[in-house]
């Protein structure tokens, strides 16, 4: 064995001795059961707040989507792939990158929040839900005065009148003198103002007030609903394009990503088809001229390189002719043609890479001039990057939205510093990516002129003439090839121009179909609120037992005491304590005839005189109704008996024998009376009582004075049993005193009353063998009838025993149980 285990073992069941667990599980789960009508009632409660939120408050929201697919034939520079690939064997979708971007773009949703009057939303309003609409459900058209500044977030609600009349009806509140300029795109001041009046206008009529200008067109074809109300609130260009963005999704079909699947979510179904049907429709025109202006600059520019390189190539024809006549060299004898033909292909390879450098000069120089309207086709230079030509998109968008503030601002205001830093931001990215292109086709030279530095050695042991005609081919060679290069995207350029369509092909639009809402998830909501709302009862109970520090279960006071329970006593109806007196055949006095026979293990059988002690933690316990009861049990199986009542602070015992209490035990112990004074006969023979007297002034030095130890040894040559009613040992110290002169303690235990932290002291003590012969009893015990179960007895079984079963009830389970028994019987 090792050295010290034991000790460390018996150290740490000392310290379990006397611990209550935290919180009791099992009772939770017994309380949680007997509540069970208040989740029902909170399930209930949660499914109606439910139904109603879902019905009239929740806003729904929809989602359409729009498919297209895109074809590789377009020649802006705005997409990818408009001439010849340069990046042989290259592959990926960069159209597909280049067209989400730019269906993402603010330059492209400000134009349509612009183009379709975004910025104004509308709704309408029941009795209690506020609903969103399309403008096109509205039977009017709310029509803003642009060069008027407006007041933004101030609904304006309208009211039919008929005959094409409408009440305009403003806030009582709300009117403020900051408003909203939508050609600058910016907020102004104007002096303070009387809250504009109510008025009712006819169609095309202009409204005009401080903070408002606008007027009312018809919609020629409204939506068969008829409003009580439109409501219409204007915001900002910058939160439409903001809202707007962040409800528009950009995805690619798994499949064939050349596929692209655009989704619009909204208040209203309607609005989000119309709106993809009008952005694609917009980004279709837009890229039509878009990409006939690249196309003519790429013309443009392939025929000015076209008509350099020919007037390059015929002197090199020239100078090759001149060699051939003037020194003879028709023929060159053992030429090398396979070193020849190498030399051929990699000057090819040289001049293609050299005429992508010029391009990418072409392209740099039109960003740094802020000419983008002669910008060539980005593929001239090889350029496959849709996230570059996005970029190059939207700095062309920035140049145009800077020349239309300066108009407004001066330099160093802040939306000028704000526009230049996004140029400045979108320049830097651009310039970054041609940058990339630059070192990649530089190196590549590099790579070429070493392979044509190798090949060259061959050609050492040439003659000098016939390595100066060699030369001359040379060069003449790498002009053709970048003549023929040149003259091939001529003619693709020329056929695009011919043919110039749309890349974009709409596969799928976007229709009403009926779709239902994507949102909110109405069996979420509802869950969620049936469970917060069974959550907080099932808190409220757990919190009440994790701050309930009452003894309610006897299985863990036996384990966190450890002291022997001598039996449990169920609650009594009686109205005073004698009820083994009054209801000898009752559960109850059963109880107390087993708590008898038990107290035979705590003393010894030898045939003396016994002293019980009762006492308890603190007054309520029911320490005088066992000691009552059990001396009236003791008395009555022909025991003489005496019950002393030596709670001198707070006497009762002469209340249910209706004694006198004149003349008491402290009478006795201060020597006022004799003993024969004191002691009173009951209605049973063997019984009598010795209440406590008047209330003295020092109850504690009369209880441990040498006069009472001498009338309880006197007492015990005349009785059998003495059971003495002792003060609570939780409030004082005399109980204690009293334990040494006894053969038996009976420490009582209410349940559901007496505190938990109540009982470590006299855990220790009896542990600590302070206290001897001590055992529990377990008072006030109510069984569940609602399951059917308990500990030990002291209730009634229901089997017409005890007198309480004649108002015996069956458990509820159990008369489920017995009544479907019945019914499956009768079947059978």
């Amino acid at each position: 064995m090792i050295p010290g285990k034991e000790n460390t073992g018996a150290t740490a069941a000392q310290d379990k001795i006397g611990s209550f667990a935290i919180f009791d599980v099992e009772h939770f789960i017994r309380k949680v059961l007997r509540n069970w009508y208040w989740f029902f009632l909170m399930a209930a409660l949660g499914y109606g707040i439910s139904v109603v939120y879902s019905k009239y408050y929740a806003q729904r929201v929809y989602a359409s989507n729009l498919s297209l697919s895109i074809s590789n034939n377009s020649a802006s520079y705005f997409t990818p792939n408009q001439s010849i690939n340069f990046i042989w064997g290259q592959t990926g979708n960069q159209d597909g990158v280049y067209l989400k971007k730019m269906l993402l773009s603010r330059s492209h949703n400000e134009y349509l929040v612009k183009q379709l009057d975004l910025y104004a939303n509308y709704a309408t309003k029941g009795l209690i839900k506020q609903t969103y609409l399309d403008k096109y459900d509205s039977p009017v058209f709310f029509e803003i005065d642009k060069s008027y500044p407006q007041q933004v977030n101030y609904p304006i609600t309208i009211i039919p009148k008929g005959r094409d009349q409408f009440e305009i009806e403003l806030p009582k509140e709300g009117e403020s003198n900051s408003v909203y300029s939508y050609e600058t795109e910016g907020f102004k001041t104007i002096p303070k103002y009387q809250r504009p009046a109510n008025k009712i206008i006819a169609l095309n009529q202009w409204y005009t007030s401080p903070n408002l200008k606008f007027k009312l067109i018809k919609n020629p074809h409204p939506s068969e609903i008829i409003f009580d109300n439109i409501i219409v609130s204007l915001t900002t260009v910058n939160n439409a394009v903001n809202n707007l963005v962040s409800t528009i999704t950009v995805d690619f079909d798994k499949e064939i990503n050349t596929i692209m699947i655009i989704g619009k979510k909204g208040f209203n179904l309607n609005g989000t088809v119309n709106f993809l049907n009008t952005s694609v429709d917009e980004l279709e025109k837009k890229r039509l001229i878009d990409r006939n202006v690249v196309d003519k600059n790429t013309e443009k520019y392939l025929l000015d390189n076209l008509i350099n390189i020919r007037k390059k190539l015929d002197s090199s024809a020239t100078v090759l002719n001149h060699m051939k006549v003037s020194e003879g060299l028709y023929n060159i004898k053992d030429r090398d043609e396979k070193s020849l033909e190498n030399i051929k292909n990699l000057d090819a390879r040289k001049a293609d890479f050299l005429t992508r450098i010029n391009s990418l000069n072409s392209i740099k120089n039109s960003l740094e001039s802020q000419n983008l309207d002669r910008m060539i086709s980005t593929n001239t230079a090889g350029v496959e990057d849709g996230v570059f030509n996005a970029t190059v998109s939207e700095l062309k968008a920035l140049y145009a939205k800077r020349r239309e503030l300066a108009l407004i601002y001066t330099p160093a205001s802040e939306p000028m510093r704000e526009i230049n830093r996004l140029i400045h931001e979108a320049k830097t990215n651009s310039n970054g990516s041609l940058r990339n292109y630059y070192n990649t086709y530089l190196n590549e030279i590099s790579k070429i002129d070493r392979e044509i530095a190798r090949a060259n050695i061959d050609l050492v042991s040439y003659p000098e003439k016939e390595r100066r005609y060699l030369d001359a081919e040379r060069g003449y060679n790498m002009i053709e090839a970048t003549y023929n290069t040149l003259l091939a995207k001529q003619n693709e350029t020329q056929i695009r121009v011919a043919t110039n369509k749309s890349d974009i092909n709409v596969i799928d639009p976007a229709k009403n179909l009926g779709q239902g809402p994507i949102a909110p998830d109405i069996a979420k909501i509802t869950y969620t609120i049936i469970g917060g709302l069974l959550i907080l009862p099932l808190l409220i109970l757990g919190l009440g037992q994790l701050l309930d520090s009452r003894i309610r279960n006897i299985k863990e006071l036996l384990q966190a005491t450890k002291i022997p329970l001598l039996g449990v006593i169920g609650r009594s109806s009686h109205d005073n304590n004698l009820t083994v007196l009054e209801q000898p055949r009752s559960s109850i006095s059963e109880a107390f005839r087993g708590i008898r026979a038990n107290l035979r293990f705590l003393h010894k059988e030898d045939n003396r005189s016994k002293v019980i002690l009762v006492t308890s933690s603190v007054g309520g316990e029911g320490k005088t109704y066992v000691s009552i009861n059990i001396a009236s049990v003791m008395a009555l199986s022909g025991k003489k008996t005496i019950l002393l009542g030596m709670d001198l602070r707070k006497p009762k015992i002469f209340g249910d024998f209706k004694i006198n209490n004149h003349y008491g035990i402290s009478n006795y112990l201060t020597g006022e009376v004799e003993m024969d004074k004191i002691i009173n006969k009951t209605s049973v023979p063997d019984l009598d009582v010795a209440t406590s007297g008047p209330i003295p002034p020092n109850p504690s030095e009369l209880l441990m004075s040498k006069r009472n130890i001498e009338f309880i040894k006197e007492l015990r040559n005349h009785y059998d049993f003495i059971v003495i009613d002792s003060p609570p040992v939780g409030l004082v110290a005399d109980s204690f005193e009293l334990m040494q002169l006894a053969d038996a303690s009976i420490y009582v235990v209410r349940h559901e009353y007496t505190e938990k932290h109540m009982l470590k002291m006299i855990t220790e003590k009896y542990h600590h063998h302070e206290v001897q012969n001590l055992g529990l009893v377990y008072n006030d015990y109510q069984a569940d009838n609602t399951y059917g179960y308990g500990y030990g007895y002291g209730y009634g079984y229901g089997y017409g025993y005890f007198e309480e079963d004649a108002h015996y009830e069956e458990p509820t389970l159990i008369r489920i149980r017995n009544k479907m028994n019945k019914i499956l019987g009768k079947t059978r």
